[in-house]
């Protein structure tokens, strides 16, 4: 199938973030299963070193474990994920800061925009 990927970001940290955003959003529970290395790289057309190394850096985050001889499986410690949630929307926020101030906007301007849009979902 494979993936399109950016340019001005490393493969392996697009990948990072796409399997914890899928356990994030609930696509991958707490303690399930990821597909081999060989088997997901063939999925995202990447690397199988690529894959390893990716498989490795979500292991250092302790979001994933190997169990020897079964494969790598999402952490069963809700806390983490949770902590991992908060951390994801806090790089959000800030980068979304960050680039709104860089336009010149004021918080505040940027929360009554936001404020009004969310009224147009109800």
């Amino acid at each position: 199938m494979g993936i399109d990927f950016l340019p001005d970001k490393p493969i392996y940290q697009q990948l990072i973030e796409r399997i914890t955003g899928d356990i994030i959003r609930g696509m991958l529970k707490p303690g399930e299963k990821l597909p081999s290395v060989r088997d997901y790289a063939l999925e995202v057309g990447v690397n199988a070193n690529t894959m390893q190394r990716v498989y490795k850096e979500l292991e250092q985050m302790e979001i994933t474990e190997t169990k020897r001889g079964q494969g790598s499986f999402v952490t069963e410690d809700v806390k983490k994920i949770a902590l991992l949630r908060d951390e994801m929307k806090e790089q959000l926020v800030q980068s979304f800061i960050q680039n709104v101030e860089a336009l010149g906007f004021t918080t505040d301007e940027m929360v009554a925009h936001l404020t009004e849009r969310g009224g147009e979902n109800d």
